[in-house]
């Protein structure tokens, strides 16, 4: 992969982990507990879901 299609790839994934963390924190509580989500844990479930689970 070349240096640009990588830095467009990194920039994509950026924008759904930003899209992704925003719309969990901002999820009602109520919806939120039923999904079994903490909205404090928001960056860590869209980082996950976004680049992977960390090892």
């Amino acid at each position: 992969m070349n240096i640009i299609a990588q830095f467009k790839d990194a920039v994509e994934k950026r924008a759904l982990y930003i899209k992704t963390r925003d719309e969990i924190a901002q999820m009602p509580l109520d919806v939120a507990l039923d999904l079994d989500i903490f909205p404090g844990d928001a960056e860590r479930i869209a980082y996950d879901a976004v680049y992977g689970k960390a090892a």
